[in-house]
């Protein structure tokens, strides 16, 4: 081996590095990933801040030259779309150089997307926001997603559906956090001049960057051969959970991949688009709600993103996950289809409750695919093949905002009142859940054929996990 790959091999970041050694407790791992997800998940608290963009030269109120609303969604759709298209890079990467070198990266994009972004809006060039947030930052979403999810899958054999769960719950419960402090430290900064949004988005980029950097230097990675002490594998048989690994470039040859590809493609369209405009839509539909309780509505829609990550995909263990897909996609298509009722009806409650439990499911749907692809195309390369099928997440996130952003537009420029302007929207929404329904009644175990030729059935690792469905 020559000096520099001896150096590469046995660098800071390199793999053999952080290894763990016998007796490593693995539920140091955990907190390892939420210092990351909590960060990347304030995503979801994006929408607080687009009503304030809309005022950034006007203060009081949109001045000509002010930002629209559908100019800012293409923010937060830019980040999803770099998103799932770093991912899909990222995962084979991710399995060469090991988490920690994965996570610092998604660090130093997410937190320099900030810094970008900011000087931006301070500069009022939206083209630089578009740079900053969305595509260094959401190539720090990317990279920053899916760096512990199949290191938590590997710690955790016993409970797959659960530790996915814990891997993504942060990426659900940062707008929990964000959406408040976002909001306290707008008004903080803000003066008659300032809306402070600029140092609002330098502020929590150094946070960010210091959080997420913390969490790699703290992750670790099994030995080859770990499994939990005194784990013996139980035997059962569910023809959905296989035995045998499949290559990262063979699993896109499968019917399987694209399958789970609509299936997460339609879920998360149907959601993301009220997450992108949540604090704006409840205020549309509301007279009486304020900017500070809209605010609250989407910390609290974070909390079931965040709270139905971890529940449902911890269910899908005993239930099992094609099981868990179709209670939300039955569930979810029935919700979208009564809540417009709800709002005419001025009933805030049950229009909260409704999106709550849409949201749990939103965020369930995200923790439980992991698992499910683990289950249909094995372990070994799970986090590749996770990466690649998170370019769904790209599509759902330019075509869920243009739908609730420009159906909106449209039905308000055409004398639609505003508090009506999302009717038609949800029963779309409605209609692409019945679809993704379709796709997961239509999955199958993958044929022996695009299975590795050097599998062997005993690998332990690869039994188990949940009774047949």
């Amino acid at each position: 081996m020559s000096i520099s790959n001896a150096q590469a091999s046995n660098g800071f970041f390199s793999k053999a590095r952080i290894t763990a050694g016998p007796g490593f407790n693995r539920w140091m791992i955990p907190p390892a990933a939420l210092a990351v997800h909590l960060c990347i998940g304030q995503a979801y608290a994006f929408s607080v801040f687009n009503e304030p963009m809309t005022r950034l030269l006007g203060i009081t109120s949109s001045a000509p030259d002010d930002w629209t609303l559908p100019t800012l969604g293409w923010i937060f759709s830019l980040a999803i779309v770099f998103l799932g298209l770093s991912a899909a890079f990222a995962g084979k990467w991710l399995e060469e150089v090991g988490p920690r070198k994965a996570m610092f990266t998604a660090a130093c994009c997410f937190g320099g997307g900030f810094m970008v972004a900011a000087l931006g809006i301070h500069l009022h060039q939206i083209w630089l926001v578009y740079l900053g947030y969305g595509v260094l930052g959401g190539i720090g979403l990317g990279v920053g997603y899916v760096s512990p999810v199949s290191t938590l899958i590997k710690w955790f054999p016993d409970k797959r559906g659960m530790a996915t769960g814990m891997a993504i719950m942060g990426f659900g419960g940062g707008a929990f956090i964000a959406s408040p402090l976002s909001v306290g430290l707008m008004d903080y900064f803000a003066s008659p001049t300032s809306m402070g949004v600029t140092q609002t988005f330098v502020v929590m980029g150094c946070l960010y960057f210091i959080s997420m950097t913390i969490g790699s230097l703290a992750v670790r990675i099994p030995a080859p051969d770990w499994k939990p002490e005194g784990w013996t594998p139980p035997v059962v048989q569910n023809a959905l959970i296989s035995r045998n690994h499949v290559h990262i470039d063979q699993a896109l040859k499968t019917p399987q991949f694209w399958l789970l590809w609509w299936i997460l493609c339609l879920n998360v369209t149907a959601g993301i688009g009220v997450l992108g405009q949540a604090s704006v839509m409840i205020q549309d539909s509301f007279a009486s709600i304020t900017p500070a309780a809209a605010a609250g509505f989407v910390g609290l829609l974070s909390l079931a993103n965040m709270l139905g990550r971890f529940f449902w995909s911890s269910v899908s263990d005993y239930i099992g996950r094609k099981t868990t897909y179709m209670i939300f996609f039955i569930l979810g298509s029935v919700l979208y289809f009564t809540v417009p009722g709800f709002g005419s009806a001025g009933n805030v409650a049950l229009f909260v409750i409704a999106y709550f439990v849409i949201m749990s499911m939103y965020g369930g749907g995200f923790a439980t695919i992991p698992a499910y692809l683990a289950d249909l195309f094995g372990t070994r390369f799970v986090g590749g093949i996770h990466g690649r099928l998170l370019t769904a997440w790209s599509v759902a996130g330019v075509l869920g905002p243009v739908l609730v952003n420009y159906i909106r537009q449209y039905q308000v420029d055409n004398g639609v009142p505003a508090s009506q302007a999302y009717t038609t929207t949800m029963y779309i929404m409605a209609g692409l859940l019945v679809v993704g329904f379709l796709c997961n009644l239509m999955v199958r175990p993958v044929s022996a054929k695009h299975h590795m030729p050097s599998d062997k059935p005993a690998d332990a690792s690869l039994r188990s996990l949940q009774p047949a469905e």
